[in-house]
């Protein structure tokens, strides 16, 4: 996939917020990558800050939504998985700072 396809993708999953903790999914470590197909499929392969998040449906209708604005993309994947573990090193600087946890 071309790198501005890819910076695309990225750019619009930066609109997804965690509803709990108020940063984007991109900035907290969350998606550990995304991939689009040749027939638009984009897939998403994430985490979430804890097993069993009570808004994990929620998190998961909002990449959806993101992504499916974009032109190249027709459907979503979210594949949400637990390994990698994630853990707050995962975290962008910008969101170390907002939730005022040291870098």
């Amino acid at each position: 996939m071309e790198e501005a396809l890819q910076e695309n993708l990225m750019g619009a999953l930066e609109n997804v917020i965690d509803p709990e903790l108020g940063i984007d999914i991109v900035n907290l470590g969350l998606v550990y990558g995304v991939e689009l197909n040749d027939e638009g499929l984009a897939t998403v392969t994430m985490t979430l800050t804890a097993m069993g998040c009570p808004l994990a449906a929620h998190i998961e209708s909002d990449v959806k939504g993101v992504l499916e604005d974009l032109p190249e993309v027709k459907d979503t994947l979210v594949n949400i998985v637990w390994s990698p573990p994630w853990t707050k090193d995962r975290m962008s600087r910008y969101a170390k700072i907002a939730l005022g946890i040291p870098d």
